[in-house]
This record gives C-alpha cells, sequence and structure tokens, in this order.
C-alpha cells in the first residue's frame, strides 16, 4: 500500500471512530473492510477514493446481512456487479453500512442493529432505508457511498442529512448482488457530498451488464460534464400534485426559492399535472410486500443464515422466520402474501398493477409535452426526531414525493436548497427514462446557485 493510500485510510478510519462508535455513536456503520487497497488499481478514475456500500450489497470481504438477524455473520460467495465496478475504478471499499431490515423503512429505525442516528442533529433520524450510506458522507467520512432505491431509499435520507442522492432509471445500473426486497422496483443508488461526487460515482457503476437481464444497453453520458453545464433552454415542470395546501410553508418556501434559481439561470419553468400521483403511496405498497413476499421466502433456516431447531421441518421454518425477522420485515411479508393469496389477488395486485400503469402513463404524457425535467420536495418535512413515528402508515407516508420514479422507473435525484429550523430539505429532479444528464444539469445548476 502506498504512502497516500496510508494516510487516506488513516484519516478516513480515524473520522469513523470519531463520530461513529460508543455510547453517543451515530451507528452508520455495520462492517469494516480489513484491507480496503487490496487490489486496488493504481490508475483508475477513483483511485484512492474510500467509498461506503450498504449492507444489503453484495461484498466478499465483509458480511452483508441487510440489518437482519435472520443473515447474521453471512458473507456472500461473490461480490456485486457494482462493487466490482468501483474497485476497478480504484475505490477502496471501506465500510458497509447501517439500513432499515431488509430495506423497509425510511428511518433506519428498523435495523437489527440499532437506529442511525442523523449527523446534522442526532437526536433526529438519517432517514431510510438507506441512512447509514446518506449518513456516513454527511459525517465526511467518506466522499462517495453505495445505497439501494425500492420507493425512495436513497432520495429521502439524502434530503434529511443534506447530501445528494442518484436514484438511476430502472435499468441504468445493475442490480446483481443487490439482496431483492421488490424486484421490480429496486435499483441501486449513488449518495455524494456534491452533485460531482455523485456523478462521478453513478458514471462508474452504470451501464449493461450480462449479471442482469434487467440492465439496457444504452451510451452511458459524461454525467460530470452535464453536471456543469448550462440550463438555459430548459423547461422544468411543476407538478402541482407535489405542493399540496398542507405542505410545510418552510419547505415550500425553499423549493419556491429554487425555482426562483433555475428561471434566473435561463430555464422556464411551467405548472404541470401528474393526476394519479395521490394513488401512488397505496399502489407501492401494494406491489413492494407483494414482491417481498416472494424474495424472502429463500431465508428459510435451510441453506444459509440463521436457523432455529423446532418441531419437525414446519417448527423450524416458523421458529426461525419469527425470530431471525423483526416486526416491520414480518407486516410486509403478511400483507404480501395477502394480497398474492387465492381470492385477492385480482382484487389487490393485478389492480394495483393497472395503476401503476396509469403512473408511469402520467411522467411519459408529461415528458412528451415538452418539459425536460420534473422538480418537487424530496420530502414533505425535514428529519423527525428518533422514535417520533410509530404509526406504520405514518411511515409510509415519507416515500409520498419519491416512490412515484420507483412505479414509473425514471431516475430522479435530491439536491440539498436549504434549511428549515437548522435542519436541510432537498429539492427533487425527476426525469425521462435514462435522462440522467438534464437531471444531473439541473442539479449542478442548483448547487451553484446556493454557494
Amino acid at each position: 500500500m502506498t504512502a497516500a493510500l496510508q494516510e487516506t485510510l488513516r484519516a478516513t478510519r480515524e473520522r469513523a471512530a470519531a463520530v461513529n462508535a460508543g455510547r453517543d455513536g451515530l451507528n452508520l456503520i455495520l462492517w469494516e473492510n480489513d484491507d480496503p487497497a487490496a487490489g486496488v488499481p493504481s490508475d483508475g478514475p477513483l483511485h484512492g477514493v474510500p467509498v461506503a456500500v450498504k449492507d444489503n450489497i453484495a461484498t466478499r470481504t465483509m458480511p452483508t446481512t441487510c440489518g437482519s438477524h435472520i443473515l447474521k455473520g453471512y458473507v456472500s460467495p461473490y461480490e456485486a456487479t457494482v462493487v466490482s465496478r468501483l474497485r476497478a475504478a480504484g475505490a477502496m471499499i471501506v465500510y458497509k453500512t447501517n439500513m432499515d431490515e431488509f430495506a423497509m423503512g425510511s428511518s433506519t429505525e428498523t435495523s437489527a442493529y440499532g437506529p442511525a442516528r442523523n449527523p446534522i442533529d442526532r437526536t433526529r433520524v438519517t432517514g431510510g432505508s438507506s441512512g447509514g450510506s446518506a449518513g456516513v458522507v454527511a459525517a465526511g467520512i467518506v466522499p462517495i457511498a453505495l445505497g439501494s432505491e425500492t420507493g425512495g431509499s436513497v432520495r429521502q435520507p439524502a434530503a434529511f442529512c443534506g447530501v445528494v442522492g442518484v436514484k438511476p432509471t430502472y435499468g441504468r445500473v445493475s442490480r446483481y448482488g443487490l439482496v431483492a426486497f421488490a424486484s421490480s422496483l429496486d435499483q441501486v443508488g449513488v449518495f455524494g457530498r456534491t452533485v460531482d461526487d455523485a456523478a462521478h460515482g453513478l458514471g462508474i457503476i452504470a451501464g449493461r451488464d450480462p449479471m442482469d437481464a434487467t440492465t439496457v444497453d444504452v451510451p452511458v453520458p459524461d454525467y460530470r460534464t452535464a453536471a456543469r453545464g448550462s440550463v438555459a433552454g430548459l423547461t422544468i415542470g411543476r407538478p402541482k400534485e407535489y405542493f399540496p395546501d398542507g405542505l410545510d410553508p418552510a419547505v415550500r418556501a425553499r423549493c419556491d426559492e429554487a425555482l426562483d434559481h433555475l428561471r434566473a439561470a435561463g430555464a422556464t419553468v411551467r405548472d404541470v399535472s401528474l393526476p394519479h400521483t395521490d394513488l401512488a403511496i397505496p399502489v407501492y405498497y401494494i406491489v413492494a410486500p407483494a414482491e417481498a413476499s416472494s424474495n424472502l421466502a429463500r431465508f428459510d433456516g435451510v441453506r444459509y443464515g440463521f436457523r432455529v431447531d423446532g418441531d419437525g421441518l414446519t417448527g423450524m421454518y416458523t421458529r426461525t422466520r419469527s425470530e431471525g425477522f423483526g416486526k416491520e420485515v414480518t407486516r410486509r411479508i403478511l400483507l404480501g402474501t395477502y394480497v398474492l393469496s387465492s381470492g385477492y389477488y385480482d382484487a389487490y395486485y393485478r389492480r394495483a398493477q393497472e395503476v401503476r400503469a396509469l403512473i408511469t402513463a402520467d411522467f411519459l404524457r408529461v415528458f412528451a409535452s415538452g418539459v425536460d425535467v420534473l422538480f418537487t420536495p424530496t420530502t414533505p418535512s425535514p428529519a423527525f426526531p428518533l422514535g417520533a413515528v410509530s404509526d406504520p402508515y405514518e411511515m409510509y407516508l415519507n416515500d409520498i414525493f419519491t416512490c412515484t420514479a420507483n412505479l414509473a422507473g425514471v431516475p430522479g435525484i435530491s439536491v440539498p436548497i436549504g434549511t428549515v429550523g437548522a435542519l436541510p430539505v432537498g429539492g427533487q429532479i425527476m426525469a425521462p427514462h435514462f435522462g440522467e444528464a438534464n437531471m444531473f444539469r439541473v442539479a449542478g445548476a442548483l448547487e451553484r446557485a446556493q454557494r
């Protein structure tokens, strides 16, 4: 290991030790790589950059537990494509980060290893489910981290922690090695301290992967160059459904200021409508649990992971899953199994998929009308206090502005647009399928306007 790499690792680990562990620590990191510089090429575009990845992304040198007891101690025999691409680019994969169990949550409070705390205010949540990854970037431990998105799990914690968070188009980034939650919604995403950091990270991991048939063979633009471009001539849509009367006035004010910045930079802003937006939460919480109930059936105590002996095979299944899964994961498995059961499939799952198609059609129609990107709040409020939200449905509403992008498969980015009561808030930019370049262009313009 070169002296420069040694110094980078020393500084990274000192910073992590200062803020992460102990009684007063932020609990952002679950696992550490003993030798992250091993095999790192000396000429890659991310040479020597320390990176963290969410605990549901497979690595060979650290456990992959999905923040759950049911995978306690599990180390994958292979690594995710996104991890391989980061390492090939010279990055040092130093940490695995805390997360809501199996990515099911919006606060990183359902983790079997305890909640993560927000570096801006340790009495508040980081958001979720990728709260650990957002937190390590916000805390200055690493400049780039990977998370995963199913309904907003990168963009929402990015907004709560005051960093940049990107969800790419479905099919832009390989899911090979990402432990599945809801396969038609899941996507690996990127956190960065800046828009340039996020653009750099996404550019490294994006592209067709023969190990994932859902990836699409389309050119990957230079996102970093796009982020430095002008927004003059772009048309930005402001969906009225994302600015309801009940929106926090201070959040609305930060959004209005952001739109004023974009107008001043030469963009045109016009009001648009996505009329099926109010159906997104019920659709999401039918589709996602249904797919989760199928994907999580593999965790049964037979092949790997946690196992508790019981009375016969059925008893072993019951005890293993009852003791291995937490309350939120159990709740979603039960809900998903119900909506897929005989007599209810057509009434719930099939109808939800039909409405999902209408939500997607809303986006396609607006983008076909000449709108280049959409701008909305990322979340309806800043980060809330730890333990403040106990009602599951109230927690689910944290995804109200983000889950539509997952249902439609379009890309989205959250970029800091100011503070409310000393807490960061994010503005969300969504683009047409594979339209990340314009998305970064607008995000870069917003970032420059606030310097």
